[in-house]
């Protein structure tokens, strides 16, 4: 199943207009995925972590599902909470 999605993306990807949205968003997908990565490497649930911080649980979910557009100040609360610094570069 794999194989078949990764070839259906490499033929998607080799569309001019599809590649530049894709590498557009994926910076926002690779913090996802850190964000991701992290809370579950502490074994912390969804829930768990919207408690520490102080918000909802459908505020993570939602945010781990890049239907959210966070604050920079809510994304330092998340790194907080998962011992993490939050860091943004320009290049």
């Amino acid at each position: 199943m794999a194989d078949e999605f990764d070839m259906f993306k490499a033929e998607l990807l080799k569309n001019p207009k599809i590649k530049a949205e894709y590498d557009a968003l994926e910076p926002e997908y690779e913090l996802i995925r850190q964000l991701i990565e992290a809370r579950t490497e502490k074994n912390m649930t969804q829930k768990q972590l919207a408690e520490k911080i102080g918000t909802k649980q459908s505020n993570i979910a939602r945010l781990e599902s890049g239907n959210y557009n966070p604050s920079f100040q809510f994304l330092q609360k998340v790194a907080g909470a998962l011992d993490k610094r939050l860091s943004v570069a320009l290049r």
